[in-house]
């Protein structure tokens, strides 16, 4: 391979004439697999009408270890989300904690009567739970609170409902049948999703029982279809999330074995406010708080009313570990919704704010970012611009243990799937992946590396399809990348 037969030093002049010769010899009629400086096995992929970018670098003296067409841009789906945790650590640091507020619209009588509405203000907290809101309820029976002569009014001035842009978030107004496309809210709880617990009945041939995972009792109408089969039999369930006038039900079918251990389904609620407002409602009255009832707003609360309660989540390190070894959407895009200094901020609003974190980056260009997850497929940065990103918050010494330890490595990542290539591979590279399937296949990751020397480096890979090319599953893509970037770990 030509990559092999480089000596460094050409290998430095790359980023200068190596997309020239691209060019000029793909022109020519030859495949790019035999000019890609670096990638040649990741090249492959283009000469089956994939389009790819890509760049290594070696971080401190900045020497280009490969490249494909750096400067393209490209969709990189889930890699956004590099770009939330940053501009989310560079805003607020660390430690930064969101809070969560009960608020009272009237005085508390003698009697433990709160004399008006209790307002949840909700905080744009992304990894707000039912534990949270537990916490809530029993900070205000410590205040004394024993009824409220008034509504719950679920408060999501900050941003909420937030106007969907992608087509699984819009059609989880009416239907959902996963949890990763979650509706977004600033006053959302449990991620924007409902989670039911199925166990077997009684007996086989029993219908199983279904309760919620917080209150137990139901907060939805559930539509029970699920049979309990003999011991040792099959497990197989499936769920949607269907909505009307009245609200959400959860329709779930299948078979559980009986004898068998629970298990749990999470399925996105069409309205997090609405599911908020259920929840905290179920909660008052098990600590026995009396209340009217409950609506939903997108107004602060008033000037004039009082904080009874308040829980602060957890810190944005932690956060940040769960959104990014999980790639969960619904934190990346709150996150970015909460870096929007108005009220009623859209994911429009959070793709500006992040766009202008990027552009004052050190070698950065001009990115296209519509949303912090990803899930927008109009999203576009190049290789060379995600490894300014990591090169920028490589230099951040305050910021980048928190930020590289979200990354996974593949030899112990949550994620299953990455655990391929080489043992080099496996133990050396911190990475995130992008996967999106529509509107066309795109396969991202990116990340450092250490070489066997132990210097830093960093890499970007963005591979996008067509309308004529066919799914790309990851098992084709990562062992390629594994192969050129062992090649380049063990180089040095």
């Amino acid at each position: 391979m030509l990559s092999t037969v480089l000596c460094s030093r050409r290998r430095r002049s790359w980023g200068r004439s190596g997309r020239r010769m691209v060019s000029m010899l793909v022109l020519l009629g030859l495949p790019l697999s035999a000019v890609a400086d670096g990638f040649s096995n990741l090249a492959t992929l283009a000469d089956k009408g994939f389009v790819i970018g890509a760049q290594a670098q070696l971080l401190g003296s900045g020497e280009n270890l490969g490249s494909i067409q750096p400067t393209r841009r490209l969709s990189p789906a889930s890699v956004t989300k590099l770009y939330t945790a940053a501009a989310s650590l560079d805003r607020w640091g660390p430690q930064h904690r969101f809070t969560t507020q009960l608020m009272a619209t009237g005085e508390v009588d003698a009697q433990g009567v709160l004399q008006g509405d209790l307002v949840f203000d909700g905080g744009g907290d992304p990894a707000l739970t039912s534990e949270n809101l537990w916490r809530l309820v029993q900070r205000l029976r410590e205040r004394g609170v024993r009824k409220v002569n008034g509504e719950l009014v679920v408060s999501q001035w900050r941003f909420g409902p937030v106007t969907c842009v992608t087509t699984d978030r819009c059609e989880a107004r009416t239907r959902s049948d996963n949890a990763y496309s979650a509706l977004l809210s600033s006053a959302a709880v449990n991620y924007g999703s409902w989670c039911n617990l199925i166990k077997p009945g009684a007996a086989v041939g029993d219908a199983a029982t279904i309760s919620d995972c917080t209150t137990v009792a139901p907060l939805t109408r559930i539509d029970n279809r699920v049979t309990t089969v003999a011991p040792g039999g099959d497990t197989r369930l499936s769920a949607e999330r269907l909505s009307d006038a009245q609200g959400d039900t959860l329709r779930i079918s299948g078979q559980i074995a009986h004898g068998g251990f629970s298990r749990e389904i999470y399925r996105a609620s069409s309205d997090p406010a609405e599911q908020t407002a259920k929840t905290l409602v179920a909660l008052l009255g098990q600590a026995g708080i009396e209340v009217d009832g409950h609506a939903t707003s997108t107004t602060p609360p008033p000037t004039t009313a009082k904080r009874l309660a308040a829980v602060d989540g957890k810190p944005l390190q932690e956060v940040l570990l769960r959104m990014l070894n999980y790639s969960n959407n619904f934190m990346a895009d709150t996150l970015a919704l909460d870096l929007v200094a108005k009220p009623g901020a859209s994911l429009r609003d959070a793709g500006d704010a992040l766009m202008r974190f990027a552009r004052d980056l050190p070698g950065h260009g001009v990115p296209t970012l519509v949303s912090g997850s990803g899930l927008t497929p109009e999203n576009r940065v190049s290789a060379q611009d995600i490894n300014a990103l990591l090169s920028a918050m490589y230099r951040r010494s305050a910021l980048f243990p928190t930020f590289v330890a979200g990354l996974q490595l593949p030899t112990n990542g949550p994620m299953h799937f990455i655990r391929r290539g080489s043992e080099t591979f496996q133990q050396n590279v911190m990475l995130k992946t992008g996967t999106l399937n529509e509107p066309v296949t795109v396969r991202a990751v990116a990340g450092y590396f250490r070489t066997r020397q132990g210097r830093w480096g960093s890499f970007a890979v963005l591979v996008n399809g067509t309308a004529q090319t066919p799914y790309l599953a990851w098992r084709q893509v990562l062992p390629l990348v594994a192969a050129d970037l062992t090649r380049m770990i063990e180089a040095h």
